[in-house]
């Protein structure tokens, strides 16, 4: 099935052809008759969308759109509802009070499954997400809420300039947006700025070259890594269910088909933005929380586990190729000292300050991970032994010969560090398993680091036991 509809109808017939029409294209049914049997069957089957008719026995489709919302079960579930006439203010207060959108009888098939498709993307987009940041939260990596709400960033686009301008103009007044206008050819040119629309709004004036391009530019919306999480209103100044339709499965998140309303498009607008700002605000914490689940905190270098996975990858990878790659383990030498003497918060400078010289005596395609008090492991891909030494002994020289700034000393500190280097790749030997592959190169590397250590620190040395 593509998807679960809720079907809101008192009258059975009505009901019945819905139904028809959905269960055809592959969509699970579930019927109500009233508001209250409505709100028992969400909470019960989770529908992906409900579809409602405007009026029903017990309240209206308004007051369905607020009782979902109070329940964090049903509040995400988008809502459709179907008027059986033309009521621009029936319309309006339906969106106002919750309503993703509202379609007029008789409903045109194209155009009713192409609004419930869109709808139910966007709702299964939007659920994924959110199952994201929840687990982000019950590992409590989700940052905490701003509410803040800046103006929305709005591009209108159409070649009718004089129109356009009109519109804009009503708009900026109604909702406190930036609004700005372009024409079809110039819409992308916002790529070229800092700050990218919250809101596409694309006029579809009814010629068939004009509409094709502006069909062309939801696509092109879409594919761009800068605005394909913008929001695409497709306003129509003459209907075309099947257009409408189109527009919608090409990536467009709303459709007014009924031609230009202020207070509609206003309506509409700020329901699309809200929408966006909340799934940039999951994207946003689901992305912080990955980085805080794979770097060091202090040092902002990765942490032990991601290098190690990397590292197997990196090892398995290398086999059919034979490209070889390092494996450095750097240790702090006699680090206990600076804590003692100065105190852990001038061990902690200490520790920041060599992940950032390590950092810089590296190339963009090298990790560096912090993988334990004062130890660092570095993976660095397609070099040889030679050069790898070269490196190490860089690294040694460029924590040795500049003095470390800590709180309580103006000369600042010397700090030495040992380093243990192996290969990787065609220089593992081929008596190592896959499954063991990211665990003997570091004990290889550690191997290396311990004899550093036992010639006297701050120095490096290769292991070579595997050639």
């Amino acid at each position: 099935m593509q998807g679960k509809i809720l079907i809101v109808d008192a009258i059975a017939t009505n009901r019945i052809v819905l139904k028809i029409k959905l269960s055809s294209s592959f969509y699970d049914v579930v019927q109500a008759t009233s508001v209250a049997e409505a709100l028992d069957l969400a909470k019960l089957h989770s529908p992906d969308l409900v579809i409602t008719a405007a009026t029903l026995p017990d309240a209206d489709a308004g007051a369905l759109c607020g009782q979902l919302a109070t329940t964090v079960q049903t509040a995400r579930i988008p809502v459709m509802a179907v008027c059986d006439s033309e009521d621009v203010m029936l319309r309006r207060g339906l969106l106002a009070s919750g309503a993703q959108d509202v379609l007029v009888k008789p409903l045109q098939d194209a155009l009713l499954l192409g609004r419930v498709r869109s709808l139910i993307r966007a709702h299964h987009s939007a659920e994924e997400w959110h199952m994201r940041d929840e687990a982000s939260r019950v590992f409590g990596l989700a940052e905490p809420q701003n509410n803040f709400v800046a103006p929305g960033v709005v591009q209108l686009v159409s070649d009718d300039k004089a129109l356009t301008h009109v519109w804009a103009t009503q708009l900026r007044m109604r909702c406190c947006d930036k609004v700005s206008i372009s024409s079809q050819r110039d819409a992308l040119n916002c790529l070229k700025g800092n700050v990218l629309p919250d809101a596409f709004i694309l006029v579809l004036n009814g010629t068939a070259d004009s509409d094709l391009n502006q069909m062309h530019l939801i696509s092109s919306i879409r594919a761009n890594a800068g605005t394909r999480d913008s929001g695409v209103l497709v306003l129509q100044l003459k209907p075309d269910a099947v257009l409408g339709a189109n527009a919608l499965d090409l990536g467009a998140d709303d459709l007014m088909s009924n031609g230009y309303d202020l207070e509609e498009l206003a309506l509409r607008l700020t329901g699309l933005i809200a929408r966006k700002r909340r799934a940039d605000k999951i994207r946003i914490s689901i992305d912080a929380g990955l980085r805080e689940a794979i770097h060091d905190p202090l040092t902002g270098l990765y942490n032990r586990r991601f290098a190690l996975s990397e590292l197997s990858r990196l090892a398995d990878a290398s086999g059919p190729t034979d490209r070889p790659f390092a494996v450095m383990l750097a240790d702090m030498d006699h680090f206990k000292r600076v804590n003692d003497a100065f105190g852990h918060a001038s061990g902690d400078a200490v520790l920041v300050e060599t992940a950032r010289r390590l950092r810089g005596h590296l190339r963009p395609i090298d990790l560096a991970a912090r993988i334990g008090g004062e130890e660092f492991l570095l993976i660095l891909p397609g070099i040889t032994e030679l050069e790898a030494t070269q490196i190490a002994e860089r690294l040694c020289t460029s924590l040795r010969d500049t003095p470390f700034k800590v709180p309580g000393c103006i000369a600042g500190i010397t700090i030495t560090a040992s380093i243990g280097i192996c290969m990787g790749g065609s220089l593992m030997g081929p008596d190592i398993s896959r499954s063991d592959r990211a665990a003997a190169l570091v004990d290889r590397a550690d191997q290396a680091l311990y004899a550093a250590k036992s010639k006297g620190r701050n120095c490096v040395r290769l292991n070579k036991s595997a050639a």
